[in-house]
């Protein structure tokens, strides 16, 4: 049964986002959204010039909630970022949500802070306050719970112990720190796991 653009627009409307025309117009400050009819965005996010906005995205604000995106970043399908309260800070270049989605919530008093260049895929999500540094990766279905990245190069850069903190595996981490360089697989609790070196991954390669 098709559903009219008024009906569709009503909807958004009682749930707090975007009418559809409103959600394509941004369009004029450089934002990309190749299927504006699948995403949901709530009034008053700040949203730079060149993010690209893939099917299925959500970003919401409720309540006294701020969430900002910076310029470059891509937001894969699946992606749910919802500040109820808190503030969610998004760097410029930031990848979020490739292979499974992802989920980000900061309620009153939290603060979830992703830094430039950041990595977060494979249906993974930051619950409470997160400070997730430039660089940081998170890579699986982790649940992340006030834990903290250390800044560094992105997955790009050739030495790996001068990347960001990276957390991979699946399981919950909460409470942990993570500096430069250094990684914590689990499949379970990270706490019981140990923290490496990122080239025990990633060995330099011999000429």
């Amino acid at each position: 049964m098709n559903i009219s653009l008024t009906g569709s627009d009503a909807a958004r409307r009682n749930l707090g986002f975007l009418s559809v025309t409103e959600t394509i117009a941004l369009a004029d400050g450089g934002i990309i959204i190749p299927a504006p009819e699948t995403v949901l965005i709530s009034p008053g996010i700040v949203l730079k010039e060149g993010i690209v906005l893939w099917p299925g995205v959500v970003l919401q604000r409720l309540g006294r909630g701020d969430l900002l995106v910076g310029a470059g970043t891509s937001l894969f399908p699946g992606t749910r970022i919802v500040a109820y309260g808190g503030l969610i800070t998004i760097g410029p270049n930031v990848e979020v949500g490739e292979e499974g989605g992802f989920t980000m919530k900061a309620g009153n008093g939290e603060a979830i802070e992703i830094g430039a260049g950041a990595r977060l895929l494979g249906g993974g999500s930051l619950t409470s306050s997160n400070q997730i540094g430039g660089g940081s990766q998170i890579l699986g279905p982790i649940r992340c719970q006030n834990c903290r990245l250390g800044d560094g190069g992105t997955y790009r850069d050739p030495d790996p112990d001068s990347r960001g903190g990276v957390l991979k595996g699946t399981g919950v981490a909460r409470d942990l720190e993570v500096p430069q360089g250094h990684v914590i697989q689990a499949f379970g609790l990270f706490k019981d796991a140990p923290l490496r070196r990122q080239s025990f991954f990633h060995p330099p390669v011999k000429g």
